[in-house]
């Protein structure tokens, strides 16, 4: 197991010491820092026992492995699925398999599953019960389960080394790292990797040795310099949205739960200011990276290519990887395209309900619009504050 020392003790100085006290929050984060702790040690243990149980997963190979990676709200969760069909080539890591990263707890855990169909599906009536209370409220935005292709953010919340952690800390330009690894120590980035990589030889050992690694991660944005050490082979996946539409969308997935925890904190405040900063960095980082990838084993789509004609997008990321495609696999793609094509968002988020303007998209990520000819916000000042 990998701890961030210096961002999880920044992080809780931050919350506990350096903001005048509040009762709520500090109950709110107190409560979700006690339940990490006891997920950590659990954990801890499960992935101690692994290296007893079962040694084999450290000579697991991951072989040119599959990462999705793009900024928040671009179409990754849809891209991932996608290709998830294909269960025959690809090993998708599952919401679980972030959650519980130990070989001998995910045993468990499919012992326990085993033996509750034959009682009923006790279980699954539990399991289905939790994602309709704590993740129902979510899938407008991105629906998780349990068992379904999930980010491997999961992995990463047990490190502090997560944008999920700006949540409960929403304090982005002082723990800059949380979102951006690449920016870290290069030893902090090779520990984090090597965390990160006995996580997935430990999901490939148990749930496809010779399959193709599957994952996806907004926050590798910041991390693709990190990953690409780490996995020379890798095959990288970019999706590029305007961000005009990315960044107000993710920020409002992360504001809900700031207003929730802290209901002072403002829709203009600086934390969504901060946020999208980072949002920003991330896209500036990815196009540094196009420029100087390789093409073999890097292919960029456009986010309305994706959602406009995604089984085209499916069969152009086969092709280009030499991967190949089944008539099986095919047809559920298929199938999920359909209803993909079929469902409108209702949700619709502007620059602007953060506090943020034409001119600050044009300081950020300017050259980026013009580069690929994305249209500039119409506004051009803030409508009004919204304290």
């Amino acid at each position: 197991m990998y701890l961030n020392l210096g961002i999880t003790a920044k992080a809780l100085y931050l919350n506990y010491l350096a903001r005048p006290f509040q009762l709520r929050r500090w109950v709110i984060v107190t409560f979700f820092l006690f339940l990490l702790c006891c997920f950590w040690v659990v954990v801890f243990i499960g992935r101690s026992l692994d290296h007893i149980l079962y040694p084999g997963f450290r000579s697991q190979k991951i072989h040119k492995p599959v990462f999705i990676i793009a900024p928040p709200r671009s179409g990754t969760t849809f891209l991932q699925k996608l290709l998830a069909k294909n269960r025959g080539t690809f090993a998708p890591v599952l919401m679980y398999q972030t959650i519980f990263p130990s070989i001998t707890i995910q045993k468990f855990i499919h012992s326990v599953a085993a033996a509750s169909r034959q009682k009923g599906g006790l279980l699954f009536d539990i399991s289905s019960w939790i994602e309709r209370h704590c993740f129902g409220g979510w899938d407008g935005m991105h629906k998780m389960r349990f068992a379904e292709p999930e980010e491997d953010d999961g992995f990463f919340v047990y490190t502090f080394v997560t944008e999920a952690i700006y949540l409960l800390f929403p304090y982005v330009r002082s723990l800059w790292g949380a979102g951006f690894a690449d920016d870290l120590p290069p030893r902090q980035r090779r520990r984090l990797m090597r965390y990160y990589r006995s996580c997935l030889q430990r999901h490939l050992y148990l749930n496809g040795p010779d399959k193709i690694l599957l994952s996806k991660a907004t926050q590798l944005s910041g991390s693709i310099e990190s990953i690409r050490a780490e996995f020379p082979d890798a095959r990288i996946i970019n999706i590029l949205r305007n961000p005009v539409e990315s960044i107000p969308s993710h920020i409002s997935v992360f504001y809900t739960v700031w207003n929730w925890v802290d209901p002072k904190i403002q829709k203009d405040g600086p934390e969504s200011r901060e946020y999208a900063e980072l949002a920003a960095a991330w896209f500036l980082h990815l196009e540094k990276y196009d420029i100087t990838s390789k093409s073999e084993s890097y292919i960029r789509i456009f986010y309305t290519d994706l959602v406009r004609n995604p089984d085209s997008v499916i069969r152009s990321i086969y092709h280009h990887f030499g991967i190949s495609l089944t008539p099986r696999a095919t047809r559920q793609i298929q199938t999920e395209t359909k209803r993909a094509l079929e469902y409108k968002s209702s949700h619709r988020y502007t620059l602007m309900e953060y506090g943020l303007n034409q001119d600050w998209i044009r300081r950020e990520v300017g050259g980026l619009m013009k580069r690929y000819r994305f249209p500039f916000p119409r506004e051009t000042a803030p409508r009004g504050s919204n304290r």
